[in-house]
């Protein structure tokens, strides 16, 4: 399965980590499941909704949130297909946290932000059973 961006996913969701480094970004990643591949038609960058202090290593979408991108998906004949955020001064690999706190389907991008400059991008989906992610292939353009 691959994660099919527009050109400018990639540059946004980069300046999007740079721009609330030292802490975590993060937004969902609406489009349309094509023959397997998850074609990323709109980005929704969201608020860090997790308490100020554990911003740096955390981020949480809000329930709220999460109902109007759904709601906005649908009115355009769209699914959520995934979320992105970024690793402050970590590697692109999903931690146990996320691991934790993934759902099957959903494609997780991560990006690198060390320093505040944004780096390596990865994308990840966590097992049927949960145990474990497998690397999604990106592809922009």
């Amino acid at each position: 399965m691959r994660v099919k961006l527009k050109r400018e996913h990639p540059g946004a969701i980069q300046a999007h980590g740079e721009a609330t480094y030292p802490n975590e970004c993060c937004g969902l990643m609406l489009g349309r499941l094509v023959q397997g591949d998850k074609h990323i038609l709109e980005l929704l960058p969201a608020e860090n909704a997790r308490k100020e202090s554990d911003r740096h290593n955390r981020f949480l979408i809000s329930p709220r949130t999460m109902f109007e991108a759904e709601k906005r998906a649908r009115e355009n004949g769209m699914d959520v297909l995934g979320f992105y955020h970024s690793h402050p001064n970590a590697e692109a690999r999903p931690s146990r946290f996320d691991l934790d706190h993934a759902w099957p389907f959903y494609s997780y991008l991560i990006v690198s932000v060390s320093q505040g400059r944004a780096g390596a991008m990865t994308c990840w989906r966590l097992a049927d059973d949960r145990s474990r992610f497998s690397p999604e292939e990106i592809e922009a353009g």
